[in-house]
C-alpha cells in the first residue's frame, strides 16, 4: 500500500516537472517575413507602422523612460537670448501642427534648450519660455493644449558640445518628442 502511494506521489511530482522541462526546451518560433509584390521582404506590422509614421524609439541617458521621435516633428531654433518664433520656425511649426492634427492621440512634450552662455537658472527660464512659445503657436493652429506639455533643460543637454557660435546656434532650440501614441 505504501509503495502504491509513493508511486502515485512520484508520478504526480513528475508531471509538473516534465511539463516545465518540455516548455523550457521549446525553441522560440520566429515569424518568417512575407514577400511583397516586388519580392521584397516586409517587416512586421508593428515595425511597419513605426516606419510609415517616421517614428523612432529613443531613450535619454540618465533619464528613465522611453519616448519616440518623429521625422515630421523637426526642431525649431531661436536667436540669442530670445524666445519669439522666427519665420523659419513658424513654417516648421505649421507642418508640425498638420502632423499632430492628423495624429490626434499623440501626446507631445516640447523641450526648451539653450546654449551654454548664461547661468543655469537663467537658461532654465529661457528654455521654458521657448517651449511655451512653441506650445502657444501650435495651440493657435488648432492643436489641443491638453496634448502638449513643456519642459526646460536649459543648457544641460546640448545638441552640439563645442564652444562656438555654430554650436550655440544649434543648441538654442525646441525639440519635440512623442510621449504617448
Amino acid at each position: 500500500m505504501k509503495t502504491r502511494k509513493l508511486g502515485i506521489l512520484v508520478a504526480l511530482l513528475m508531471v509538473p516537472l516534465f511539463l516545465t522541462v518540455s516548455c523550457c526546451t521549446k525553441k522560440a518560433v520566429k515569424p518568417t517575413p512575407t514577400t511583397g509584390e516586388k519580392g521584397n521582404q516586409s517587416v512586421s506590422a508593428q515595425q511597419k507602422g513605426v516606419q510609415e509614421e517616421g517614428l523612432t524609439k529613443k531613450k535619454y541617458p540618465g533619464i528613465q523612460g522611453e519616448f519616440m521621435e518623429s521625422k515630421y516633428l523637426k526642431d525649431i531654433h531661436f536667436d540669442f537670448d530670445k524666445y519669439n518664433i522666427r519665420p523659419d520656425a513658424a513654417a516648421i511649426l505649421k507642418k508640425s501642427a498638420k502632423y499632430l492634427l492628423a495624429h490626434p492621440t499623440y501626446k507631445i512634450q516640447i523641450e526648451g534648450h539653450c546654449d551654454e552662455r548664461g547661468s543655469v537658472e537663467y537658461n532654465l527660464v529661457l528654455g521654458e519660455r521657448r517651449a511655451n512659445s512653441a506650445k502657444k503657436f501650435l495651440v493657435n493652429l488648432g492643436v489641443d493644449p491638453s496634448r502638449l506639455s513643456t519642459i526646460s533643460y536649459g543648457k544641460e543637454m546640448p545638441l552640439d558640445p563645442r564652444h562656438n557660435e555654430e554650436a550655440w546656434a544649434k543648441n538654442r532650440r525646441c525639440h519635440f518628442i512623442i510621449l504617448e501614441k
